[in-house]
């Protein structure tokens, strides 16, 4: 009201002609303060086995450790700047009328606030500075800087996709093509195998032990990137999720590559696995920042810039790193995510706009629905749950799925591969 009585008071008021008013602009609300206490516990659960991982467990050359911890040391000071950067980018986009309400507060006072969509884009332009600035570390004559400018140019267009969905609203339709054109730049440069190697128990019914695939497998790399893409985008809706998940996969990824370079005696397959990782610790460092702000209560909302930048990254990081089937099981909610979506993606089941569970603002719980998703399955299962903790039951499930990944590779070696 005292807004509607400001702006009436601008309309109606007579000012001099010879003495005009100085432009102001409306003070917004400044947005709440970083969670620094929540994103130190998320750091310290995952440095403390991969810092053992680096400089105890594995003997790892030194100009490979070297140049991961010099990647790390530029990360950490994208994550200041995406720190600092988040609130003034709020101010700008909310005076772009690019907001929106939380709906799982719908109700109480926290429900009618506007919350800056979009944040997402502030992260993915610091990754961006972090990745390129990183360039310096290849040679002019690297094999591996033509995959890393095809890969920074894929997830460059994820961003834009994303940031253009955010203000057009675009269809489904084209949201499942453009992810895969935007892959043709790192198929394009990727110059790695293109074989599988048969699981030994079908050895004998196949009659080979490695099987070259060919123009087959680029194209399963390019599902892939469509399917990493899309599935944090639909396995989300409640504060925290989507940063989350992807903080999640991220240090499961790290440690995957740390592992098998430490495993390794082949200088190649070093190779492939830092790369994954110069990828991954800028994710996981600008996504940590951001986390700050989206967490419960989240003071900015990520958008599909930040979905789709996320997806394409830790696409790219698995199919140059070379462990695809292990990033397809560290995404084995967003499977099951997936596979319970589908009736009402393919339009077999009623699909509403938004399939958030039902928010009771007298008892602050969420009630799932019979919509399709992870979320509202969990709810069915596990009861009534508050924002805050249905969140982190389901991250938490997420890191059991990582976990079961490591222990799967563990039991089958040497008898699956």
């Amino acid at each position: 009201m005292a807004a509607r009585k400001r702006a009436l008071a601008t309309v109606t008021a007579k000012p001099d002609p010879e003495k005009p008013k100085p432009e102001t602009h409306q003070t917004d609300p400044p947005i709440r303060p970083a969670k620094f206490a929540t994103i130190l516990k998320f750091f310290l659960v995952f440095s403390i086995p991969y810092c053992y991982l680096i400089f105890f467990h594995y003997k790892i050359d030194f100009e490979l450790r070297k140049s991961i911890l010099i990647n790390a040391v530029v990360c950490f000071l994208g994550f200041l700047i995406t720190v600092r950067m988040i609130p003034v980018a709020s101010k700008y986009v909310l005076r772009r009328n690019l907001f929106g309400y939380d709906i799982n507060k719908k109700g109480t006072p926290d429900g009618s606030i506007k919350v800056p969509e979009s944040l997402g884009i502030v992260v993915g332009i610091v990754f961006l500075v972090v990745a390129i600035l990183f360039l310096f570390n290849y040679t002019p004559d690297s094999n591996w800087l033509v995959e890393y400018n095809a890969a920074l140019a894929s997830i460059c267009f994820m961003i834009l996709l994303g940031f253009v969905d955010d203000v057009l609203d675009v269809p489904w339709r084209v949201k499942l093509v453009l992810p895969s054109i935007a892959a043709l730049p790192l198929l394009m440069a990727y110059a790695g195998h293109t074989s599988i190697i048969i699981p030994k128990p079908l050895v004998p019914y196949v009659g080979l032990e490695i099987l070259d695939l060919g123009w087959i497998y680029k194209l399963y790399m390019g599902l892939l990137a469509v399917f990493c893409t899309n599935s944090i985008n639909i396995h989300a809706g409640i504060n925290g999720l989507e940063v989350g998940q992807t903080v999640v996969i991220a240090c499961a990824i790290l440690i995957h590559n740390v592992m098998q370079i430490g495993a390794s005696s082949d200088p190649e397959y070093k190779q492939a696995h830092a790369f994954s990782i110069y990828l991954i610790q800028p994710l996981l460092a600008t996504s940590l920042a951001l986390l700050s702000y989206n967490w419960y209560p989240s003071s900015v909302f990520v958008g599909d810039t930040y979905t789709y930048f996320a997806g394409m990254t830790m696409a790219v990081a698995g199919i140059l790193g070379h462990f695809s089937e292990t990033l397809l099981i560290f995404f084995a909610p967003q499977v099951l995510n997936f596979l319970l979506s589908l009736p009402q993606l393919a339009g077999i089941v009623p699909c509403p706009r938004h399939r958030l569970p039902r928010f009771d603002p007298q008892s602050g719980l969420l009630t799932g629905t019979n919509d399709g998703t992870l979320v509202n399955f969990f709810l069915r299962q596990f009861g009534k749950k508050t924002e805050k903790s249905l969140c982190i039951l389901l991250l938490v499930f997420q890191a059991i799925c990582c976990g079961f990944c490591f222990l799967l590779r563990w039991f089958l070696t040497g008898w699956y591969k």
